[in-house]
């Protein structure tokens, strides 16, 4: 169901909250003010993501070896997502699926997906490797991210990007979500991940929308760490 026209006569002071009301009482997306936040945001993400690269580039050694030797193959999986403005880019994970994983998945959204809309979620999936689980729980297998947040791809805080198969899904206001610079961690990333619905994913992707800015993007990353630790909601 589209989500443009559940939420447009949706009266539900949640909703009304998150997407705001025009004198047509139409959904309304905040424009960006500030031209020059985008440039310190990108000075923000090379600094942090190139000195976070740095620092793990041991660590990425260890966990290729371990998905190495728990199912052979490539280390990095790379899939195409859209970024900014639909722009489509290789997205880079530390492999937590088998080789064959996407092939599987397009039968499988026909007869085994548990969320609505245009994501794919399956709580106990097949096509996870043996320490898959382990990597996805505390989100070890989003830390090759850093290398598209340093050569722009992403930024560290935003909307996740979807796959292209699932981005061409979206629909009316859904596709505001890719206005902005897509992140690493988000609003629905620190406050319950899997968990949220995909309407309560957007939902919150269109907040930050309208709310984006540096207390925005704080606030995010200050909750980031707590959700990664804790694990709450990622499967």
């Amino acid at each position: 169901m589209a989500l443009d026209s559940n939420l447009a006569g949706n009266d539900d002071p949640k909703v009304i909250s998150v997407l705001g009301r025009t004198s047509s009482d139409q959904p309304l997306i905040s424009p960006i003010k500030w031209q020059g936040y985008f440039t310190i945001k990108r000075i923000f993400d090379i600094v942090i993501s190139g000195a976070l690269l740095l620092m793990l580039f041991p660590f990425f050694f260890v966990i290729s070896a371990i998905i190495f030797i728990s199912s052979p193959g490539p280390v990095l999986y790379k899939g195409s997502r859209y970024g900014k403005d639909g722009k489509p880019f290789q997205f880079l994970k530390f492999r937590s699926m088998y080789v064959d994983a996407d092939k599987r998945q397009l039968e499988m959204e026909k007869t085994s997906n548990e969320s609505n809309g245009a994501i794919f979620k399956m709580k106990n999936d097949p096509r996870i490797i043996p320490c898959g689980k382990f990597l996805r729980k505390y989100s070890i297998d989003e830390l090759p991210q850093l290398i598209n947040v340093f050569v722009g791809d992403m930024s560290l805080v935003g909307p996740r990007p979807l796959p292209v198969h699932q981005g061409d899904k979206l629909v009316g206001i859904e596709r505001s979500r890719m206005t902005v610079p897509q992140g690493m961690t988000c609003f629905w990333q620190v406050m319950g991940r899997s968990d949220l619905s995909f309407e309560d994913m957007v939902r919150l992707d269109i907040e930050y929308v309208q709310k984006i800015g540096f207390r925005t993007d704080a606030r995010i990353l200050l909750k980031t760490p707590v959700a990664v630790v804790t694990g709450r909601g990622a499967y």
